[in-house]
Parts: C-alpha cells; sequence; structure tokens
C-alpha cells in the first residue's frame, strides 16, 4: 500500500498586509475621487462654501475622537496599499535579493507611519 502524504500548512503573515491592502486600496479608489472633486472643481467654482475647508474647522475635527479616526484611516490605509505595492512592485520587476529585507522596510515604514499620525492626533486632544 502506498502511504499517503499530509501536507503541512504554514501559518502565514501574508492575510493581514494583503488585507490592509485591499482596504487601502478600495479607500483610495472611493474617496480620492471624491477629494479631488471637492478641492479641484467644487471649491473653486464657489459651489461649496472654501470657509468649510480652513485650518480651525479641521483642527476641530481633529480633535474629536470620529474625526481623529477618520484622518487615522485616511493617512494609514493608502499608505499601507502603496507600501504593499512597492513591495510586490519589485518583486514583479525582478528584485529578489534581501526580499526579507524589502519586507521589513515597506511594512515597516508603512507601520511607523501610521504610528506616527496615531501618536500626532493623540497629542491633539
Amino acid at each position: 500500500m502506498s502511504e499517503v502524504k499530509q501536507k503541512t500548512y504554514h501559518r502565514s503573515h501574508e492575510p493581514v498586509f494583503w488585507g490592509l491592502f485591499g482596504a487601502g486600496g478600495m479607500l483610495t479608489a472611493f474617496v480620492t475621487p471624491v477629494m479631488v472633486l471637492i478641492t479641484g472643481l467644487l471649491i473653486p467654482l464657489g459651489i461649496i462654501d472654501k470657509g468649510n475647508f480652513n485650518y480651525q474647522s479641521i483642527h476641530n475635527l481633529a480633535t474629536t475622537w470620529y474625526g481623529a479616526g477618520i484622518i487615522l484611516v485616511l493617512v494609514a490605509l493608502p499608505l499601507w496599499h502603496t507600501l504593499h505595492r512597492i513591495f510586490h512592485g519589485l518583486h514583479d520587476l525582478g528584485v529578489k535579493r534581501g526580499r526579507d529585507w524589502q519586507q521589513v522596510i515597506s511594512y515597516g515604514f508603512a507601520f511607523a507611519v501610521s504610528v506616527f499620525v496615531f501618536t500626532l492626533l493623540l497629542q491633539m486632544f
């Protein structure tokens, strides 16, 4: 009788990064056109009052817990998306040397900036 070989599965951290990549991509795809529409067309044409986008009103938004969360998500998720794309783009370009370091630098930078933004937002309270 032949012996059936069992496959050994190893846990991977990739689903976490793919999840952040997907969330950042979706957020970028939906929010960026709206931001361009508002800041590039509607405000210059006078359809939306630019007084709503001054420093004081944005600061007031950032000093609330939900505003700080929105700003953190708007900064962190697209950053994770971008750095995940850069990491896999290097692989697609044939840069195979130092893959572990590329991963540490890419995801480490995204993590560091996310923590930095989180810290700045916490200091506003």
